[in-house]
Protein backbone atom coordinates (compact mmCIF):
# COMPACT_ATOMS: atom_id res chain seq x y z
CA UNK A 1 0.00 0.00 0.00
CA UNK A 2 1.12 3.97 -0.76
CA UNK A 3 1.27 6.70 1.85
CA UNK A 4 1.10 10.10 1.14
CA UNK A 5 2.89 13.21 3.24
CA UNK A 6 2.00 16.16 1.42
CA UNK A 7 2.99 18.97 4.08
CA UNK A 8 4.27 22.58 3.43
CA UNK A 9 7.24 23.74 4.80
CA UNK A 10 10.10 26.40 4.72
CA UNK A 11 11.88 28.29 6.67
CA UNK A 12 12.26 26.56 9.72
CA UNK A 13 11.55 22.98 8.62
CA UNK A 14 9.55 22.40 11.71
CA UNK A 15 6.53 21.49 9.45
CA UNK A 16 8.95 19.36 7.63
CA UNK A 17 10.51 17.66 10.50
CA UNK A 18 7.12 16.40 11.47
CA UNK A 19 6.10 14.97 8.23
CA UNK A 20 9.62 12.98 8.59
CA UNK A 21 8.64 11.50 11.43
CA UNK A 22 4.72 10.84 10.21
CA UNK A 23 6.40 9.00 7.20
CA UNK A 24 8.52 6.67 9.85
CA UNK A 25 5.68 5.63 11.75
CA UNK A 26 3.99 4.40 8.40
CA UNK A 27 7.09 3.05 6.57
CA UNK A 28 7.26 1.05 9.85
CA UNK A 29 3.97 -0.49 9.55
CA UNK A 30 5.31 -1.66 5.87
CA UNK A 31 3.72 0.68 4.07
CA UNK A 32 5.71 2.68 0.83
CA UNK A 33 5.51 6.14 1.27
CA UNK A 34 6.00 9.31 -0.81
CA UNK A 35 7.20 12.43 0.88
CA UNK A 36 5.76 15.79 -1.12
CA UNK A 37 6.94 19.67 0.14
CA UNK A 38 4.14 21.58 -1.49
CA UNK A 39 6.47 24.66 -1.15
CA UNK A 40 8.85 23.42 -3.52
CA UNK A 41 6.06 22.61 -6.32
CA UNK A 42 2.54 21.99 -7.24
CA UNK A 43 1.41 18.82 -6.87
CA UNK A 44 0.03 16.84 -9.16
CA UNK A 45 -3.25 15.88 -8.61
CA UNK A 46 -3.97 12.91 -11.39
CA UNK A 47 -1.32 11.24 -9.19
CA UNK A 48 -3.48 11.29 -5.90
CA UNK A 49 -6.05 8.61 -6.33
CA UNK A 50 -3.21 5.52 -6.65
CA UNK A 51 -2.27 6.51 -2.48
CA UNK A 52 -4.38 4.23 -0.02
CA UNK A 53 -4.10 6.96 2.63
CA UNK A 54 -2.28 10.55 3.46
CA UNK A 55 -0.96 12.85 6.02
CA UNK A 56 -1.40 16.64 5.86
CA UNK A 57 0.56 19.01 7.64
CA UNK A 58 0.69 22.94 7.76
CA UNK A 59 2.47 25.71 9.46
CA UNK A 60 0.34 27.88 10.79
CA UNK A 61 -0.47 30.98 8.39
CA UNK A 62 -2.78 33.46 9.90
CA UNK A 63 -4.80 30.48 11.93
CA UNK A 64 -4.91 28.63 8.02
CA UNK A 65 -3.46 26.34 6.51
CA UNK A 66 -0.92 27.18 3.96
CA UNK A 67 -1.60 28.23 0.39
CA UNK A 68 -0.21 25.53 -1.12
CA UNK A 69 -2.29 23.31 0.68
CA UNK A 70 -5.58 25.24 0.26
CA UNK A 71 -4.63 25.01 -3.41
CA UNK A 72 -4.17 21.08 -3.63
CA UNK A 73 -7.78 21.31 -2.06
CA UNK A 74 -8.58 23.67 -5.21
CA UNK A 75 -7.31 21.19 -7.66
CA UNK A 76 -8.62 18.14 -5.70
CA UNK A 77 -12.09 19.89 -5.94
CA UNK A 78 -11.99 20.38 -9.53
CA UNK A 79 -10.72 17.30 -10.59
CA UNK A 80 -13.14 14.86 -8.41
CA UNK A 81 -16.70 17.34 -9.25
CA UNK A 82 -15.65 19.12 -12.44
CA UNK A 83 -14.01 16.45 -14.21
CA UNK A 84 -14.95 12.98 -12.30
CA UNK A 85 -11.76 11.62 -11.35
CA UNK A 86 -12.52 8.41 -9.56
CA UNK A 87 -10.63 7.23 -6.11
CA UNK A 88 -10.09 10.79 -4.84
CA UNK A 89 -12.66 10.63 -1.65
CA UNK A 90 -12.91 8.11 1.11
CA UNK A 91 -8.64 8.22 2.03
CA UNK A 92 -7.99 8.20 6.02
CA UNK A 93 -6.32 10.82 6.30
CA UNK A 94 -4.58 12.41 9.48
CA UNK A 95 -3.38 15.55 10.14
CA UNK A 96 -0.31 17.52 11.82
CA UNK A 97 0.96 21.57 12.21
CA UNK A 98 3.45 23.91 13.84
CA UNK A 99 2.69 27.23 14.72
CA UNK A 100 4.69 30.16 16.53
CA UNK A 101 2.01 30.82 18.94
CA UNK A 102 -0.98 31.12 17.39
CA UNK A 103 -1.80 27.20 17.13
CA UNK A 104 -5.31 28.06 15.82
CA UNK A 105 -4.70 26.79 12.67
CA UNK A 106 -6.89 23.18 13.71
CA UNK A 107 -10.66 23.42 13.07
CA UNK A 108 -9.94 24.75 9.23
CA UNK A 109 -7.33 22.14 8.77
CA UNK A 110 -10.24 20.00 9.94
CA UNK A 111 -12.95 21.76 8.10
CA UNK A 112 -10.81 21.91 5.16
CA UNK A 113 -9.42 17.96 4.60
CA UNK A 114 -12.70 16.55 5.56
CA UNK A 115 -13.90 16.51 2.05
CA UNK A 116 -10.72 14.11 1.09
CA UNK A 117 -11.99 10.97 3.62
CA UNK A 118 -11.73 9.99 7.32
CA UNK A 119 -9.37 11.39 9.93
CA UNK A 120 -7.66 9.42 11.59
CA UNK A 121 -6.54 10.50 15.08
CA UNK A 122 -5.80 13.69 16.90
CA UNK A 123 -3.98 16.11 14.95
CA UNK A 124 -0.06 16.67 16.36
CA UNK A 125 0.81 19.95 17.78
CA UNK A 126 4.11 21.46 17.78
CA UNK A 127 4.83 25.04 18.98
CA UNK A 128 8.22 25.98 17.54
CA UNK A 129 10.18 23.03 16.29
CA UNK A 130 8.92 20.02 17.49
CA UNK A 131 10.77 18.04 20.34
CA UNK A 132 11.55 14.65 20.90
CA UNK A 133 7.91 13.65 22.23
CA UNK A 134 6.38 15.59 19.25
CA UNK A 135 8.44 13.52 16.78
CA UNK A 136 6.89 10.59 18.65
CA UNK A 137 3.70 11.55 18.67
CA UNK A 138 3.76 12.03 14.54
CA UNK A 139 5.12 8.44 14.43
CA UNK A 140 2.57 7.03 16.24
CA UNK A 141 -0.13 8.66 14.23
CA UNK A 142 1.42 7.50 10.59
CA UNK A 143 1.22 3.97 12.62
CA UNK A 144 -2.10 4.78 13.60
CA UNK A 145 -2.93 5.64 10.03
CA UNK A 146 -1.23 2.62 8.75
CA UNK A 147 -3.53 0.14 10.84
CA UNK A 148 -6.46 2.24 9.64
CA UNK A 149 -5.81 1.98 5.72
CA UNK A 150 -4.77 -2.00 6.08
Amino acid sequence: MKALVLYHSQEFGNTGKMAEAVAQGLRDEGLDVTLFNTDESRYPINEFAEYSCVAFGTPDYYSYPAGTLKTFMDDHYIARVRKGVKNLQGKPYALFYSHGGGGKVKPAMINMFSYVGNQIGEPVESYGAPDQKTLEDCKALGKELAEATK
